[in-house]
């Protein structure tokens, strides 16, 4: 029994210098662990400067974006006011040709009249 005593006293101990070592912590890093570090960092800050430019893209994309639409929306409304124009003046043609239509018809009949007035005379 003493033998297994000691041994549960060693496992503890054992447990014991374990648990506090790895609560104090170790403050010896290797260079290269330290060079890796110093790597990681300086590539955070640089996808966090190129993140800050995107960002600043985009900014700039959206706001133009959305002058864009606002002047797609402004020459759409133009576009449709040409169209009711055009139409407008197409039904103005039209009645305007129909109305020399009926006068050169009306012309016609006046000089067909007076070149048969001019027969009988």
């Amino acid at each position: 029994m003493t033998t297994m005593q000691v041994g549960r006293a060693t496992g503890l101990a054992g447990l014991m210098i374990v648990s506090a070592l790895g609560l104090s912590g170790c403050d010896y890093w290797p260079p290269a662990l330290q060079a890796q570090i110093e790597q990681l960092k300086a590539d955070a800050q640089a996808v966090a400067t190129e993140k800050a430019k995107v960002d600043a893209s985009v900014a700039t994309m959206t706001a133009e974006k959305a002058a864009l639409v606002k002047k797609v929306d402004e020459l759409s409304r133009l576009l449709k006011t040409r169209a009711d124009q055009v139409a407008s003046l197409e039904q103005s043609l039209s009645a305007e040709r129909e109305k020399v239509a009926k006068l050169s018809a009306k012309s016609k009949k006046k000089a067909a009249a007076k070149k048969k007035a001019a027969r009988r005379r």
